[in-house]
């Protein structure tokens, strides 16, 4: 007999958890990052790809490095949680679907999403894996700013990596959702992971990674050894 998939819940500020539907993720959101990735056109219309609703870890969690990669990553993003339904969204009423907000780490296997990009293939081997999506708390909007410019930052053993600010996305969270609605209705529980700044670099097992953004509870992730498979 097949046993029961439990649901992917995120902690909510205040006591109780958000059920995770699916998981979102745009990809070349700060102009910083696209060239220190050698990307083209810094102008393109925002893409997404999508992680597996059970790749999302809370705060405090112990994330094994992952199989099939010398090359592991962070990437410390603000995470929109949507709580209304909605399909081909204005930007000028996107705001009313958000539910709150999170900071999240994007972990990527870098040098398998190098592979994926120049082969042109989707992203899934370097983006997509277990324990891939570490949230933090998530503060719901009618207690957390819109958030349209405040610091966002990442530190490994106390030494910062990442710092911008979220007012330097290319895309801004209104518009993210409505570019997002226009591909698939979103729903509740849905997360959107929104890219990230410069500064993203590797990691190893023993790492102690701090990801913050002004105004939400932080999310702290400690690397540890693999798992034998």
């Amino acid at each position: 007999m097949l046993r029961a998939i439990p649901v992917t819940g995120v902690p909510v500020v205040g006591g109780g958890f958000f059920p995770v539907r699916r998981v979102y993720c745009v990809g070349r959101n700060y102009l910083d990052h696209i060239r220190e990735m050698g990307e083209a056109d810094e102008r393109d219309p925002p893409f997404f790809f999508q992680k597996p609703r059970d790749s999302v870890v809370p705060d405090g969690s112990r994330v094994p490095y992952p199989p099939f990669t010398d090359d592991f990553q962070f990437e410390v993003e603000l995470v929109i949680a949507i709580g209304r339904a909605g399909r081909n969204i204005d930007a000028e009423e996107a705001l009313e679907y958000i539910w709150g907000y999170a900071v999240g780490i994007d972990l990527t296997r870098r040098d398998r999403q190098r592979e994926a990009r120049d082969l042109k293939l989707p992203w899934e081997a370097g983006k997509s894996f277990d324990a891939s999506a570490p949230c933090g708390a998530i503060a719901p909007a009618r207690d957390a700013r819109h958030f349209s410019g405040c610091a966002i930052t990442l530190s490994v053993n106390g030494i910062e990596k990442q710092r911008g600010d979220i007012g330097q996305m290319i895309w801004t969270v209104p518009e993210i959702v409505a570019q997002l609605s226009q591909q698939m209705k979103l729903e509740p529980g849905d997360l959107i992971y929104t890219g990230t700044p410069a500064g993203v670099g590797p990691i190893v097992p023993g790492d102690v990674i701090d990801a913050r953004i002004e105004g939400l509870p932080s999310l702290g992730i400690t690397i540890t050894s693999p798992e034998p498979y």
